[in-house]
């Protein structure tokens, strides 16, 4: 078989498991590669192109499961651009098509939803018919299923059309995706690979309860068959449609492909603030008119791209399963892979997080597995490929014994968790010393993963307090401290005793107590003499303060053993106080939401700087509300917020708020 021909029938399988039985077997980026390989041969030799190839067809055909419906206009798929490279080939290919290469073009940037294509058709503003894409001119009757949906409307908030045909995308939001996997994980059903696979799932239901329990949400982008004359922009589509009651994504209007470019690396570096995912950009010509001179191919159209992001998702296989010890004693298992590139980063493990989570999935030795690294996260494994197992795959289980000190194991029967209980067990003294000295924590410079391995190898370290009284000649005999390090080393930990009273409580390691619990306890005690004597009614009168993280800080402060380190690190220098007349937080018990783009600010750190002042961020508008924060572009929120007489601020009075 040629190649030619064993890349159609990969991509023939690879198609029928996406669209048909919704359960991908390789990643986006993988199928992605395959496809653009296929399609490279085909641009080099015209004739080795044929109507059964995949990049002739737009999606895949419609199942026998649902009615037929025929698109009035075909429902096209975009090209990829992998680089800015490529965007300014798709720029110049426009500007010479056009024969105007002396002129800038407009675009329409907006983030590309990873979901379900959708199209809907409204006859005299009443919602008739809804279809999946399908193969681009005929897909599959779900009109049922898309009236669960309650981000589409039934009814149109316009003046009557007698037929109004507009696409979308269906997206099942991260935090819904995850506890739809949680739930089917403990009923022992088949995990969705990803969240689009999930909406896709969903979606073609056959019975419209079950579509109707999965929280989807649609967001909408373009139109089909509409009467002519409405519209000269794209821009004015989305306005419009948006208008008429549609939720539409945040959009920017560039003059230039340089800006072009440079949001679409703007939209890649927020990817992972969106509630929902995103895959890529798409770049579309602004003006219509230019649109309808560019015409489309048999499969996208000429006027619009998708620009790429790195694939957030892999398929590797796991080598072994090994058991890491934490600075609480919990063995977290963690999988050692075949070394896979994610996001531009070699990744070589990923955590299972614990015994119930691996025999949920059915995770063994050997399997073939879909891994996921959203940003910094840790990399995680999201299903098992069961279709590529041999049969020479092991189960794993958890040893009775702690594979660093070999003290047997406890499993609290309230938790999930394993643990080891040996407080002298050095992994656990070396991941309590790692969160110590980490940036978030005492961020002391220079003290990296294999300086405190040694320093605890060596008995330099025994606990945290032991940093604080190290000398040079303890610690001049380990590896590479030369005199410059040496010297780096102790200025860096003298200037940490400057670290506020918070980060010296976050540092501790309590367990169930963060950034945020570590300020609350400051600014309601003060010092660490109130803390030690604080009791379980006034832990958990504080607001974010439970029943169980109450305990935890009650074991913490009641052991003999740290009430010595907390001893030692207060003699040490460190700020072990605050004046609580100068807490501010000037936002406390104020409700925020956020809607649009800010210039200024990330939305993450947008929502971690109201939080700093006592504030709280949410999701959805309410009567309740205190402030909305509107950016550019801001969308059917800053509609609803002024309706209901919330106050609504810009983000440079959101600036001068949250200004120190």
């Amino acid at each position: 078989m040629s190649e030619i021909d064993d890349l159609k029938k990969i991509l023939h399988y690879h198609n029928h498991r996406y669209y048909v039985q919704d359960d991908p077997e390789i990643s986006d980026g993988e199928y992605d590669e395959l496809f653009r390989k296929l399609s490279a041969i085909e641009e080099k030799d015209q004739d080795l192109v044929s109507p059964d190839s995949p990049t002739q067809r737009v999606g895949a055909s419609p199942s026998d499961k649902f009615k037929k419906v025929k698109h009035t206009k075909r429902m096209l798929s975009l090209s990829n651009a992998m680089s800015a490279d490529e965007l300014n080939q798709f720029d110049n290919r426009i500007k010479k098509d056009l024969n105007i290469t002396d002129t800038e073009i407009e675009y329409i940037v907006e983030p590309k939803l990873d979901g379900f294509s959708v199209e809907t058709v409204y006859e005299k503003n009443i919602l008739k018919l809804g279809s999946t894409r399908g193969d681009g001119d005929i897909g599959e009757d779900i009109t049922n299923n898309l009236k669960t949906v309650r981000s589409i409307p039934l009814v149109l908030n316009n003046n009557i059309i007698e037929r109004f045909e507009i696409r979308g995308e269906v997206v099942m939001e991260k935090k819904e995706f995850e506890s739809l996997n949680k739930s089917r994980s403990e009923a022992g059903e088949q995990l969705f690979a990803n969240p689009r696979n999930s909406a896709a799932g969903s979606i073609r239901q056959l019975d419209p309860k079950v579509t109707s329990g999965r929280k989807l949400k649609a967001y909408f982008y373009g139109l089909g068959s509409v009467a002519g004359g409405m519209f000269s922009k794209h821009e004015e589509i989305l306005s419009y449609i948006n208008i008429i009651g549609f939720k539409t994504t945040e959009y920017k209007k560039c003059r230039t492909i340089e800006e072009t470019i440079n949001e679409c690396k703007r939209l890649e570096s927020l990817r992972n603030d969106f509630m929902f995912e995103i895959d890529g950009a798409v770049v579309k010509v602004n003006d219509l008119s230019i649109q309808a001179k560019l015409g489309d191919r048999s499969r996208n159209p000429r006027w619009a791209i998708a620009y790429k992001f790195a694939p957030q998702e892999a398929t590797t296989i796991i080598n072994a399963i090994v058991l890491q010890v934490g600075r609480t004693g919990v063995l977290t298992p963690v999988a050692a892979l075949e070394p896979v590139n994610v996001s531009g980063v070699e990744i070589k493990r990923a955590t299972l997080h614990n015994i119930d989570e691996i025999n949920k999935k059915d995770i063994r030795i050997g399997d073939t597995v879909i891994l996921h690294r959203a940003g910094d996260v840790i990399p995680k494994i999201i299903k098992v490929v069961e279709s590529k197992r041999k049969g020479s795959e092991v189960r794993f289980e958890m040893p009775e014994k702690c594979p660093i000190c070999d003290s047997r194991i406890f499993k609290n029967e309230n938790e999930t968790a394993y643990r080891c209980l040996n407080p002298e067990c050095t992994a656990v003294i070396k991941e309590k010393i790692k969160h110590f000295v980490s940036r978030r924590a005492m961020n002391i410079e220079g003290f990296g993963e294999k300086l405190v391995d040694q320093m605890v190898d060596n008995n330099v370290l025994k606990d945290v307090s032991d940093i604080y009284y190290i000398t040079p000649e303890k610690i001049k005999f380990l590896e590479r401290m030369g005199k410059k390090t040496l010297i780096n080393l102790f200025n860096s930990i003298e200037n940490s005793k400057e670290q506020k009273f918070e980060s010296v409580i976050y540092a501790l390691g309590i367990r169930h107590v963060g950034d945020s619990t570590s300020k609350s306890l400051v600014e309601t005690y003060g010092n660490i003499v109130a803390i030690i004597n604080a009791d379980k009614d006034s832990l958990t009168s504080i607001n974010d303060i439970g029943p169980e993280a109450a305990e935890s800080i009650l074991n913490f402060i009641s052991d003999e053993q740290n009430r010595l380190i907390l001893k030692r690190l207060k003699e040490a220098g460190l700020k072990m106080k605050v004046n609580l007349a100068e807490v501010k937080r000037p936002l406390l018990g104020k409700k925020f939401i956020f809607t649009g783009t800010l210039s200024h600010f990330t939305r993450l750190s947008a929502q971690k700087r109201v939080e700093a002042l006592g504030g709280r961020t949410v999701s959805s508008i309410s009567k309740n509300m205190d402030f909305v924060v509107a950016g550019e572009n801001a969308g059917s929120k800053l509609n609803k917020a002024e309706k209901l007489g919330i106050k609504i601020i810009n983000e440079i009075e959101f600036k001068t708020l949250v200004q120190d």
